[in-house]
């Protein structure tokens, strides 16, 4: 990856338009703020009215470009391009939930915008399918929201990895850390609780759509773009392909389940009570919706977690409102929620090399992610914030403490908008370190261990894809004689 600073400013800040103004949209359009002359937001698309009236007023966006949703920014782009050959901006942010990425993404890659998508990709392997053939079909730069690529952290120890000073890496073992409290917000009583409604945890361990209620309209699902400060367990997969590389995952296997949160495991002191508000337990209840929330909001803490519960600024009386109807104040032992709280992964590569992944719910640990690499002439043992290198060779050992750049996830954030921001700049889609295609393949590779989870089975990685792409082959050749 370039070197940022020696890359150049542009003549012209490179203008961009944010697709859902939740956590992930601003996380990326702060990059804007911190670097005006290589980025401006121009127009964004966001049907929360006060969240839409905020984020406009922070970035000037003239009233005129703020839009309600993402397809009326859509239309209007085309009739600019059809009036005046120019697009509304140079390239979108698509921050929206998970299941619309490819109708997104496919939309905006035929108006010619390049388009950096959050993660994941998508929801299923046809949906990944149709963005890649989309954006090769258009010829736009790409990136995907995988920030874990990105920080300085992680690119202190690629660089490591890359230079062969401890030889070959043939293991990694890598715990992701959810969080005890964390995971009942997202995946208990969050939008990503129930596969049939978004994915499964090992896709989706992120929040990115919220439930919020809305005065006059009770709770309802709203497409705010809302996602938590890290990224889904598929990063952490995507960085260990990324490490690998250019070795690739040729078996896959996976087991997991939902362990805890359920009726069945609800205490006894808890009686028949739905909602914490009303519960005699909760002052002694881990997953207190009133701890998680009312009381950070008592302490000024208005960002996440407590802000996706409402349009505008949290405060105690909208927060108690949430709390008193919507789905974040329900009992965790009393929603409806099917997705896996602890996950394994194990991949082996084509060279023999082999990877042991986690995902756990129980830990105080939020995000912090835990990492070995193992190489024929030493090792890196690393927490997100610091990592030690040990070569066998000298017996040396030395502690790194790469320093954040802003942003979230260690600088990460900033990171990957920064590549992409420059990579639309100078037209190099080589500046983000991958492509389309790349990341498709560390998504395939996910879909194959939960397709191991579900089956029992060890799966082929090769024929996993093969046959996924001859099932989406055929699936155009049925479309493409129906329409004709």
């Amino acid at each position: 990856m370039t070197n940022p600073n020696d890359v150049k400013i542009p003549a012209e800040p490179v203008t961009l338009a944010i697709i859902g103004c939740g956590q992930r949209g601003r996380a990326y359009a702060g990059y804007a703020i911190l670097q005006p002359l290589k980025c401006k937001v121009v127009a964004i698309a966001e049907p929360r009215p006060k969240t839409r009236a905020l984020f406009a007023d922070r970035y000037g966006v003239d009233g005129r470009l703020a839009f309600e949703s993402w397809e009326r920014f859509h239309k209007a782009s085309a009739e600019a391009i059809q009036a005046a050959g120019k697009r509304l901006a140079d390239a979108v942010i698509v921050a929206v939930q998970d299941n619309m990425h490819a109708e997104v993404v496919e939309a905006f890659a035929a108006q010619g915008y390049d388009i950096l998508c959050e993660k994941p990709m998508a929801t299923s392997v046809e949906q990944c399918l149709r963005i890649e053939a989309a954006v090769k079909g258009s010829g736009i730069i790409f990136g995907l929201g995988h920030v874990l690529r990105y920080s300085p952290y992680s690119r202190a120890i690629t660089e490591i990895v890359c230079s062969g000073k401890l030889g070959r890496l043939v293991n990694a073992q890598h715990l992701e850390p959810v969080g005890h409290w964390h995971f009942a917000h997202s995946y208990v009583r969050g939008n990503w609780s129930k596969e049939s409604e978004s994915s499964f945890s090992l896709m989706t361990k992120s929040c990115q759509y919220v439930r919020v209620r809305l005065a006059g309209q009770g709770c309802s699902k709203v497409p705010v773009h809302a996602t938590d400060h890290e990224p889904p367990s598929h990063s952490d997969i995507d960085i260990m392909c990324h490490w690998f590389s250019p070795d690739t995952p040729v078996r896959v296997s996976s087991f997991g389940g939902l362990q805890h949160f359920r009726r069945s495991a609800k205490p006894a002191e808890a009686g028949d009570a739905t909602r914490c508000l009303d519960c005699a337990y909760e002052p002694q209840c881990p997953y207190s919706a009133k701890k998680i929330y009312l009381d950070r909001v008592a302490r000024g803490h208005t960002s996440w977690p407590v802000s996706p519960l409402v349009d505008g600024i949290p405060d105690i009386e909208n927060v108690s409102d949430a709390l008193a109807e919507g789905p974040y104040g329900k009992c965790a032992y009393e929603c409806d929620n099917d997705v896996c709280d602890n996950q394994v992964v194990n991949i082996q590569y084509a060279s023999g090399a082999t990877v042991s992944f986690t995902m756990v719910a129980y830990t105080t640990l939020v995000c912090d992610r835990q990492t070995r690499l193992h190489f024929t002439h030493g090792e890196i043992i690393g927490d997100m914030r610091q990592f030690t290198v040990t070569d066998f060779r000298t017996g040396q050992t030395t502690v790194h403490r790469p320093r954040a750049e802003g942003g979230g996830h260690g600088g990460g954030d900033y990171g990957l908008a920064q590549a992409f921001v420059e990579a639309v700049w100078t037209r190099q889609q080589g500046l983000l370190g991958t492509d389309v295609t790349d990341v498709l393949k560390s998504h395939l590779t996910v879909f194959a261990a939960e397709h191991s989870r579900k089956t029992g089975s060890v799966v082929d990685c090769v024929e996993f894809e093969n046959a996924a792409r001859r099932a989406w082959d055929g699936n155009r050749s049925i479309q493409n004689s129906t329409s004709s």
